[in-house]
């Protein structure tokens, strides 16, 4: 009797330890990706996650792809949409993130050192200069531009950076437009909305330029991806400089705004980001 006890104890001791197996595996942790919501830059975390090999989209999604566009998720991963700016708070409560590098670099990351993922320097998110529409020719905009594309700009971006921001600037020029009467336009001020890092870190370099010339660049800081476009569009600022190409063609026919890129700078690569997880084997 003792025997048949002992067996059936063991019996039940092993269906236990079997369900609670069970129950373990189809409970377990999904992974998180903390993603950027706007258009444009969803788009392009996924499109990163897909040249990773995490994701496979549908053919012919691109720079308006969604989450709804994934064609094969093997991790059946969840992504978390954020608003860009807050991505890097986000990290902290998620197995990864992807990151602007201009957020990644406010937050303290490097996104050459940091990041387990990086995308290239895709001319498509080169950040523009921007003024409203019919203010292309305007004197002292193309005085902003010529400084903009400077080599003491480009050797700014290459050495404050290290990779992190990349110059696309093909001709750097001394800083100066020929085709300018820089007399004519001597004691102005021009006005321009830009984000703290690396837009209006760049633009000091661009003050210093102006300032040879007596005119003067008042820089404003914005932290939002809405407001650069408003004041510009508006009139009440002269310019801005914090985005990519994709993301005011979006915005433009989402808000009826007239905004026009004058010139391409920079890029910031797109990076995967560890949170929870601080390798990328989870994905594996």
């Amino acid at each position: 009797m003792k025997k048949i006890t002992a067996i059936i104890l063991a019996a039940a001791l092993i269906l236990t330890s079997a369900i609670a197996f069970a129950g373990c595996s189809s409970t377990s942790k999904t992974l998180t990706i903390a993603i950027p919501n706007d258009t444009t830059n969803e788009a392009r975390a996924l499109l990163l996650l897909e040249e990773l090999g995490y994701i496979k989209l549908k053919d012919g999604a691109g720079i308006t792809a969604t989450p709804k566009d994934i064609a094969d998720n093997p991790k059946n991963i969840e992504f978390k949409e954020v608003e860009a700016a807050q991505v890097p708070n986000a990290k902290q409560d998620v197995d990864y993130a992807v990151i602007n590098s201009n957020y990644a670099i406010e937050a303290g990351l490097n996104p050459v050192k940091d990041s387990l993922g990086i995308e290239g320097s895709a001319s498509a998110y080169g950040n523009i200069l921007v003024v409203k529409e019919g203010r292309e020719k305007e004197p002292k905009l193309l005085a902003l531009k010529a400084a903009l594309e400077s080599q003491k700009v480009v050797d700014f971006i290459n050495k404050k950076y290290d990779g992190s921001v990349v110059s696309v600037v093909a001709n750097p020029t001394d800083g100066y437009d020929s085709s300018i009467d820089y007399n004519a336009i001597k004691g102005e001020t021009i006005t321009i909305a830009a984000s703290p890092t690396p837009h209006a870190e760049i633009l000091a370099v661009v003050k210093d330029i102006l300032k040879d010339k007596d005119i003067t660049l008042d820089i404003k800081e914005y932290t939002d991806y809405v407001q650069p476009n408003n004041v510009v569009n508006s009139g009440e600022l002269d310019a801005n400089y914090f985005q990519h190409l994709p993301y005011l063609e979006d915005f433009n026919a989402e808000n009826g705004t007239k905004l026009v890129s004058i010139a391409t700078i920079h890029v910031e690569p797109l990076g995967l980001y560890g949170g929870k997880q601080t390798t990328v084997d989870a994905l594996k």
